[in-house]
């Protein structure tokens, strides 16, 4: 079993910087992160962890992640809100490193320079 993989990380907050960050496996490090339950959504190697609640409890939109899931081909606009995190999704199913297009993707967007 795995003790942390590489996430990338885009807060609500415009001032708050895009992060690369390595985060344990499971369900509490996930709901840390972003504030409380958590739900995802799945696209081809990767996956996306929201707040379940985000837009009932009106946490703010997340207009970068809706961004770069909306150029990735994932129409979330309305329910991107709070905090995203970013992860790969392995050959079961599994969480696994964030893929590097991802990131290399993110990057290019933001013009932004992530690293681990």
């Amino acid at each position: 079993m795995r003790t942390a993989y590489t996430a990338l990380i885009i807060p609500s907050q415009l001032a708050e910087p895009i992060r690369i960050e390595s985060v344990e496996p499971g369900l509490q490090p996930l709901q840390s992160l972003v504030g409380g339950d958590i739900e995802d959504v799945t696209r081809g190697d990767w996956r996306v962890f929201l707040n379940a609640e985000g837009v009932i409890v009106n946490l703010p939109p997340n207009l970068r992640a809706a961004q770069l899931m909306d150029d990735c081909g994932l129409d979330l606009a309305g329910v991107a809100r709070g905090t995203a995190v970013f992860l790969g999704r392995g050959d079961l199913g599994e969480e696994a490193d964030v893929p590097e297009p991802l990131i290399r993707r993110a990057e290019e967007m933001f013009d932004t320079r992530l690293v681990a």
